[in-house]
C-alpha cells in the first residue's frame, strides 16, 4: 500500500511553492512592482530554501492527487488572489449553493429529498477543503447518477405514448422559478410536462411544414407527426444522456472546483489540462470554422465574442451572449442537441472545411430560438486590426474621421510585430493628413488587450500624464503613465462604446473622460471589469509527484484597474456622458450580472490636468442629442424593442396546449418581424476610405468585398449618425 503524505506537510510545501511562482508568474509587458522588490542575493536565496523543501513524496494514488489538486488551488487563491476570502461558514454555504445551481439549476433531476440529503454539508464544506475531504462531493455524484438512471427511465416509458394536447397546462422552464420537485412522483410529472413541450416544439414546426405544402405534395396525418416528433425527442434524451454517461469523475469534479474558485470572483477558474489546452482568450475564436469565442455556462454553451471580419461577423445574426442549443451539418437532416456536452465536443462539431455551412440553433437573450446557417472560412486576422474611413459631417463641408478599434492587440513574441498602439498612431497621422475636423474611435464590443497599448494610446490626446491606477494586494497603487509629452491629435474626440466594451476599452475611455478630453457616447455603461487574471501552472507548485501530473492550470484576480479619479471601473464600468438606447437599455448585462462580481471601491485619485482641449458645454450637448433621440423614430422603435426583449427575457412559462402554444409563436413571430428591418435603412451618405488605403484595398478581391461589406454596415448604424450629430455640436460649441 502507497504511503500517504500528511495533507498539513503539503499545505506547508504548496505555500512555499506559490511565494516562488508569484515572482515568476507574469509575463505580460507590465511586470508587478512586487517583482522589482526581490531581486539580487535575497531572491535566490528564496528560490533556493523553497527548492529544498519540494521534496519527492511517495506515489499517490487518484484520493491524494484530488487532495494535493485541491490544496494546491485553495493555497494559490488564499496567498495570491487580490481579495483572499475565509474559509468558513459563510464560503461553505455560498459554495454549496452555487454548486447545487450548477449541478442542477434547472431542477430537472434533484429532488427535495435528495437536496435534505445534501443539506447537512452546507455549513461544513470549508472544513472539507482544508482537510481535502470529497465526501460532499462523492455524495452528489452517487445522487447525481440515481438520478440520471431514474428520468432516463421516466421520459422513455413517457415517450412510448401520445399526449394529449387539448389540456390547459403549462410548463415553467426556468429553474429559478421552481423549487425542487418533493418526491419522484412530483419530478417525474415535470418529466412529462418536459417531454411534452420537446416533443410539441417539433410537432408544431411539423405541422407548419405540411400547411406550406402545395395540394400536389403527399401530406401526414397528425398522428403519423405526432409520434415522429416524439420518436427525435426520445433520440435527443437519449443522445444526451449518453454524452453525459461518457463524462469522467475529473469532468464533475472540475465543476466542483470551480464552485469553490468563482466564490473568490466569476473570472477565476480552475482549468484541467485538456481546458487550458482549448483556452485562447486574445485575438482568436475558440471556432475556427465560424470565428466565435465560446464558454460553458453550466449545461449551456454561450457565445461570449464574434471575431471581427470572421464568418459571424459577417452574417450578422450571432451575437454575443446567444446560447447555442444545437448544431446541424449542411449533410444532415437532424441537428445534434449540444445540452451538457463538453466544449470540446462542441468545438468539433462547429469547425469544419471552408466553403461548408453549419446551422446553429440559438436562443437569444429575448428567449427566441432561432436557426442560423453560416459558412466556415478562415478567420481572417486583418479584420480584427484598426481602420479608419472619412465620413461627412452633420453640416455641408464638415469632414470627420472615424476610427474602428476591435481590440487591443499586440505581438509580445515580436517586437516589430503588428500593434494597436502603432496602428491608431498611424491611422491619426492619416486623418489629419486628410484636415478633418474631428475624430472618432469606436471601441463597440471591443473586449480589451495590451495594457501596454493603451496606456501608449491614451497618451496621444494629452500631453503626459497618469493613464490608470494598479493595485495589488496590499501594496500601494502604481500609476502608470503616459510619459512622452508629444500630443499626436489634439482636436475634437469622441469615443463610442457600448455593454460589451471591456477591460482596455475602459481604461482609455475613463481615462479621457476624466481629463475632460473625449465625449463618451453608448450604452449606458460599459461592461464593468476593472481586474487583472493571470494563469499559474500548479504543476510548478509542487516538485515530484509525476504520477498525478499534469494537475491543471489556475486563473485568478491578483490586481485591480482604478480610474486617474480614484473610482474603479469594476462592476459600474464607464458610464457614457451620452446614452444612446440599444437593445439591452433595460437588460441588467455586463460585470454586474455575474453572481459573486468583485465590489466597486476607489482609492485616493492621482494628480491629473491637461491642456490640449477640454469639453465644453457638456450639458447643452446632452440636451441636443437627447432631443434628437427623442424625435427619431428609429431610435424610438429601440426602445420599444428593448422593452419587449426584457419582457421576453422575463418569459419562460409555456402553455402545453397546441393551440395556445402555436398562437403564442404566432404572437412573438409577428412582434419580432417588426423590428427585423430596423437597421436596414442607409444613414450615413458619402462614407468612403481614406485615398492612401484604396491601392491596398483593391490588391485583393476578397479584402475589397470586406470592405465593401464594412461600408455597407457604416452607412446603416444610426449610431454612427447620432455621433456625427454630437460631434457638430462639439465643434460648434466648443
Amino acid at each position: 500500500m502507497k504511503a500517504s503524505p500528511d495533507i498539513f506537510v503539503i499545505k506547508k510545501y504548496i505555500y512555499r511553492s506559490f511565494f516562488v511562482i508569484e515572482l515568476f508568474q507574469d509575463q505580460t509587458a507590465y511586470k508587478m512592482s512586487f517583482f522589482m522588490k526581490f531581486r539580487g542575493p535575497i531572491f535566490f536565496s528564496i528560490l533556493a530554501i523553497a527548492l529544498l523543501a519540494a521534496a519527492i513524496y511517495p506515489q499517490t494514488d487518484d484520493g491524494e492527487k484530488e487532495a494535493v489538486l485541491m490544496q494546491s488551488i485553495i493555497s494559490g487563491f488564499t496567498q495570491l488572489h487580490f481579495r483572499p476570502k475565509a474559509i468558513d461558514d459563510d464560503f461553505s454555504e455560498d459554495v454549496y449553493d452555487f454548486y447545487l445551481d450548477q449541478i442542477d439549476g434547472s431542477r430537472r433531476f434533484l429532488t427535495e429529498e435528495d437536496v435534505a440529503r445534501l443539506e447537512p454539508y452546507k455549513y461544513e464544506l470549508d472544513d472539507q477543503i482544508n482537510t481535502s475531504s470529497f465526501e460532499f462531493f462523492n455524495l452528489s455524484q452517487e445522487l447525481r447518477l440515481a438520478s440520471f438512471e431514474k428520468t432516463q427511465a421516466y421520459y422513455r416509458e413517457i415517450l412510448a405514448q401520445p399526449f394529449d394536447y387539448t389540456i390547459n397546462e403549462y410548463i415553467e422552464l426556468d429553474g429559478e422559478k421552481r423549487e425542487f420537485a418533493d418526491d419522484d412522483g412530483e419530478l417525474r410529472e415535470f418529466w412529462r410536462k418536459y417531454a411534452k413541450y420537446e416533443t410539441m416544439q417539433r410537432l408544431a414546426r411539423k405541422l407548419e411544414e405540411q400547411e406550406e405544402k402545395g395540394e400536389e405534395e403527399e401530406k401526414r396525418s397528425f398522428e403519423e407527426l405526432e409520434k415522429e416528433a416524439r420518436e427525435e425527442v426520445m433520440e435527443f434524451f437519449d443522445d444526451w444522456y449518453n454524452r453525459m454517461e461518457k463524462l469522467k469523475r475529473e469532468d464533475y469534479l472540475s465543476v466542483y472546483l470551480n464552485a469553490i474558485t468563482h466564490i473568490f470572483d466569476p473570472h477565476s477558474e480552475y482549468y484541467k489540462p485538456i481546458d487550458k489546452e482549448n483556452f485562447n482568450i486574445q485575438f482568436s475564436g475558440r471556432l475556427e470554422g465560424i470565428g466565435a469565442s465560446l464558454r460553458t455556462e453550466g449545461d449551456y454553451t454561450k457565445v461570449v465574442r464574434i471575431v471581427v471580419g470572421g464568418p459571424a461577423w459577417k452574417q450578422k445574426e450571432l451575437e454575443e451572449d446567444d446560447t447555442i442549443l444545437k448544431v446541424k451539418q449542411e449533410d444532415e437532416k437532424e441537428p445534434v442537441d449540444i445540452t451538457g456536452m463538453q466544449i470540446n465536443d462542441v468545438v468539433q462539431l462547429i469547425r469544419g472545411k471552408k466553403g461548408t455551412n453549419v446551422t446553429l440553433t440559438i436562443k437569444k437573450i429575448d428567449g427566441t430560438v432561432k436557426n442560423i446557417t453560416i459558412e466556415r472560412d478562415v478567420v481572417i486576422l486583418e479584420e480584427q486590426f484598426a481602420k479608419s474611413l472619412i465620413l461627412p459631417g452633420a453640416e455641408e463641408g464638415e469632414k470627420v474621421g472615424y476610427i474602428n478599434l476591435p481590440s487591443f492587440y499586440a505581438d509580445f513574441q515580436n517586437s516589430d510585430g503588428q500593434s494597436s498602439a502603432k496602428d491608431i498612431e498611424r491611422e491619426l497621422e492619416k486623418l489629419k493628413a486628410e484636415g478633418v475636423d474631428g475624430i472618432i474611435l469606436d471601441l463597440r464590443y471591443n473586449g480589451g488587450g495590451s495594457l501596454r497599448d493603451v496606456q501608449k494610446m491614451t497618451g496621444y490626446f494629452i500631453e503626459k500624464g497618469p493613464v490608470v491606477q494598479v493595485k495589488s494586494r496590499g501594496s500601494e497603487p502604481e500609476v502608470l503613465r503616459d510619459v512622452d509629452p508629444r500630443v499626436q491629435y489634439d482636436g475634437p474626440l469622441i469615443v463610442m462604446v457600448n455593454t460589451y466594451s471591456a477591460s482596455a476599452s475602459e481604461i482609455l475611455a475613463a481615462a479621457l473622460q476624466d481629463y475632460n478630453r473625449a465625449i463618451i457616447v453608448g450604452s449606458k455603461s460599459t461592461f464593468g471589469k476593472g481586474t487583472v487574471q493571470r494563469f499559474l501552472d500548479l504543476d510548478r507548485t509542487i516538485r515530484g509527484y509525476n504520477e498525478i501530473k499534469p494537475l491543471g492550470e489556475i486563473k485568478l484576480t491578483i490586481q485591480k484597474f482604478f480610474r486617474i479619479n480614484g473610482g474603479s471601473n469594476q462592476l459600474r464600468g464607464v458610464e457614457s456622458d451620452i446614452v444612446l438606447p440599444d437593445n439591452f437599455h433595460y437588460i441588467t448585462t455586463g460585470e454586474r450580472d455575474r453572481e459573486y462580481a468583485m465590489e466597486w471601491t476607489e482609492i485616493e485619485p492621482a494628480e491629473f490636468s491637461q491642456n490640449v482641449i477640454q469639453v465644453k458645454n457638456m450639458d447643452e450637448i446632452r440636451r441636443r442629442s437627447e432631443e434628437r433621440i427623442a424625435q427619431d423614430p428609429t431610435f424610438q422603435m429601440v426602445l420599444e424593442n428593448a422593452k419587449r426583449l426584457k419582457e421576453q427575457r422575463d418569459f419562460s412559462e409555456y402553455p402545453l396546449e397546441l393551440d395556445s402554444y402555436q398562437a403564442l409563436l404566432d404572437k412573438q413571430e409577428a412582434e419580432a418581424e417588426k423590428y427585423d428591418s430596423l437597421f436596414d435603412k442607409e444613414v450615413n451618405q458619402g462614407v468612403s476610405n481614406l485615398a492612401i488605403d484604396l491601392p491596398h484595398i483593391e490588391s485583393d478581391e476578397s479584402r475589397k468585398a470586406r470592405n465593401d461589406d464594412w461600408l455597407e454596415s457604416v452607412k446603416k448604424d444610426i449610431y454612427i449618425k447620432e455621433t456625427l450629430n454630437i460631434m457638430h455640436d462639439l465643434i460648434v460649441l466648443n
